[in-house]
């Protein structure tokens, strides 16, 4: 039997009457930029802001827990049929993150489609430009509790990136 992971606990909270309500907030706070196609349950604390020319879109069956994030600053973040956000976790995206029905993201997660470059010494981080590169999460992936994937990081359907786990394209497996 394998031990398991951070993302197994992703569960819902009990059902209350307020998040119809917390959706509906969401969608208002949006200005038509959040895209809602079925049921959704969207958790106490749990944010989502779209900048314009970014857009989220949230299939049914979608899992937003407490306290999580999810920031379109110019790009599109897409939740697949029965995908699972974790408590506090955070999905950023400048131009794209899919994440694959049924796909589960643990609590404290990171999912972001930038990173930044190194390539002048000389020059300070925060001074040089951002990496930025498409994010996609096939369906049925697990991404453990505090791992965090950047710029350019595929998950295959199905695979487990475990907790505390860092990926990106310039990053191995």
């Amino acid at each position: 039997m394998n031990a398991p992971l951070g993302v197994d606990a992703v569960l819902p909270e009990p059902r209350d009457r307020l998040a119809g309500l917390r959706l509906a907030r969401l969608r208002i706070a949006a200005r038509g930029r959040l895209e809602v196609r079925g049921r959704v349950e969207v958790e106490r604390g749990a944010r989502v802001t779209v900048a314009r020319g970014g857009r989220v879109v949230l299939e049914d069956g979608c899992l937003l827990g407490a306290g999580c994030r999810i920031e379109a600053t110019g790009g599109v973040v897409r939740l697949g049929a029965g995908a699972r956000l974790g408590a506090r976790a955070v999905v950023v995206a400048r131009e794209r993150v899919e994440i694959g029905p049924g796909s589960a993201i643990g609590e404290w997660a990171l999912v972001c489609d930038t990173e930044p470059t190194y390539d002048d010494p000389e020059r300070p981080t925060r001074l040089q430009p951002l990496r930025v590169a498409a994010v996609t999460i096939g369906d049925n992936a697990r991404i453990g509790a505090h791992a965090a994937l950047s710029a350019g990081a595929t998950i295959p359907a199905g695979a487990v990136v475990g907790s505390y786990e860092t990926r990106s394209s310039s990053a191995s497996p």
